[in-house]
């Protein structure tokens, strides 16, 4: 094993794998292999992990509308509670691949059409039930149903069959699909039992931890599971998760000691934190991003010309320097940056130019009355100053921009996917595919902006199927035009993910793919 593991990374490191080899190649080696090559989450550990001691987090980005519905899990603190008490069949790793995780191993056919999971036996559920294949099955068809409401759905859309073969998995696809591995580790897609059919809110899973208490939007609670199948995670005795949207007062709870490990740190303050006497600031930069959306089938904001005029008015160098601190990069008005597989450079960089924004201002034939962005913290960290800077700069073009602010509870339910016009987060994806697939179809859960393109639908599918990498460059290429031109997300930076914890905690790894570790931080790390 170690010698063909050997193998497979030297031709990686010679460029002779494309990414569908690797994830048929990585993934038929089993999980504990990986394990054993990449510790607790991709890189080697100093020290051994130590049993023992509660871990207690604040967390922003909570609701009291959350519920513990995977499928409905649309903030940071949900995703990290589902990471505590439930699993996936695979995950993506710190270094942006696909490991095995409820499954041992997958392949594919030479299409990518056919994809079969070997699941592993033994792991069984909170309630002492077996986990195995057919709850697999029955998971991702509740997610492959629209009525469900999951967040899942515009991923799991074009699969044609989805059934149980022994203790195997096997889902066709409508058209092949080299990335349909990272799709389906999705955060949504946490496995339950006969799918979660009957109580999506059991929060009955595979995972490290029972959940003990909940009050949504305040606090969560808790408990090693006994029966845990996986000795390199789990290492605390209990969680504790409290919600804690104030920035200020997250900073003040990790220094006191009151918390161990919180998210979100402010840019601006991020350097003054880590000088605080026991606390270590962590921040890594991937594809991440700020925006604010635009319903684009909704007045004003269906006229191309007036979303031209806010593209261009916004000062995206200035929002890095003072609401980033210098913790990111600018961005470019799609949700794709170099951090991507397959990130098309020839895309020109959109520039602030105050007079185009007013030429296509003038040309959209508005009627100058204001145009309301509604912003909360909840959106993102800076969100109101940074909608403070875009509409001192929209002035001076002319246009009159009005900045309503809302109480940060209740964002995700009330505002965001229901206001015209309005801030959002996105902490990305790991392969194009899926982000666009998640927000940007027409089929997509998350469309916030009401993007309805068959043509943009059309060169996701040709892209999604196509294997030959020159040639799905250059359908990644038409799709970032046609989006930049059409679009009505204004992407303004990527932002990197900065955290903080306690001196006592070990076994941190860098991950760019969400907050804390790629949500994984409670389950990897332990008490130093």
């Amino acid at each position: 094993m170690k010698d063909s593991l050997s193998k497979l990374l030297s031709a990686i490191d010679e460029g002779s794998f494309n990414r569908r080899d690797f994830l048929i190649r990585a993934g038929a080696f089993s999980a504990a292999a990986l394990v054993a090559v990449s510790g607790s989450g991709g890189a080697a550990l100093a020290d051994e992990p130590k049993k023992g001691g509660i871990l207690k987090l604040g967390i922003g980005g909570g609701a009291s509308t959350d519920r513990l519905d995977p499928g409905l899990a649309e903030n940071a603190a949900m995703l990290l509670v589902g990471r505590l008490w439930g699993e996936t069949m695979l995950e993506i790793t710190p270094d942006s691949q696909v490991a095995p995780r409820l499954a041992d191993s997958f392949s594919s056919n030479e299409d990518a059409t056919e994809w079969t999971f070997k699941i592993r036996e033994g792991i069984t559920f909170h309630d002492g039930s077996p986990m195995g294949p057919a709850d697999i099955v029955a998971t991702f068809k509740r997610h492959s149903d629209e009525n469900s409401k999951s967040g899942a759905y515009g991923n799991m859309k074009g699969l044609s069959d989805i059934r149980a073969d022994g203790q195997n998995v096997v889902v066709t696809t409508e058209s092949g699909n080299a990335d349909l591995p990272f799709l389906l580790a999705g955060y949504n897609l946490v496995i339950q039992p006969k799918g979660g059919v009957d109580n999506p809110n059991a929060a009955n899973g595979t995972g490290a931890y029972v959940i003990t208490s909940q009050e949504p939007g305040i606090r969560y609670t808790f408990e090693k599971n006994p029966d845990y199948w996986d000795e390199t995670r789990g290492h605390y005795d209990g969680i504790e998760i409290t919600i804690i949207n104030d920035s200020t007062a997250r900073n003040s709870a990790l220094q006191s000691g009151q918390v161990h490990m919180i998210n979100r740190v402010l840019p601006k303050v991020a350097k003054f934190l880590a000088q605080a006497p026991g606390v270590k600031v962590r921040n890594v930069s991937g594809r991440a991003h700020y925006e604010f959306v635009m319903m684009v089938d909704k007045a004003p904001f269906d006229n191309k010309n007036l979303r031209l005029a806010l593209k261009y008015s916004i000062d995206r160098q200035e929002m890095v320097d003072k609401i980033l601190n210098g913790y990111g990069s600018i961005g470019n008005d799609i949700p794709i940056n170099a951090a991507y597989p397959l990130f098309d450079t020839s895309l020109p960089q959109r520039e602030f130019d105050l007079e185009k924004a007013a030429e296509h201002y003038k040309a959209s034939g508005h009627d100058g009355s204001p145009i309301e962005l509604i912003v909360a913290e909840a959106a993102f960290p800076g969100a109101g100053d940074a909608a403070a800077l875009w509409q001192q700069s929209c002035a001076k073009a002319g246009i009159t921009l009005t900045l309503k602010k809302v109480p940060d509870d209740g964002y995700w339910d009330d505002v965001w996917r229901k206001a015209p016009f309005c801030a959002n987060y996105w902490s990305g994806r790991p392969v194009q595919d899926q982000m666009y697939s998640t927000a940007y179809t027409s089929t997509a859960s998350y469309n916030d902006t009401h993007f309805y393109n068959p043509e943009f639908d059309a060169l996701i599918v040709e892209a999604r199927g196509e294997l030959d990498q020159t040639k799905r460059s250059d359908l990644y290429s038409k799709i970032a035009h046609l989006l930049w031109d059409e679009g009505g997300a204004v992407v303004p930076m990527f932002n990197d993910l900065i955290d903080a914890h306690s001196d006592t905690i070990a076994g941190w790894v860098d991950d760019p793919n969400f907050e804390l570790m790629g949500g994984y931080a409670p389950v990897k790390t332990w008490m130093a």
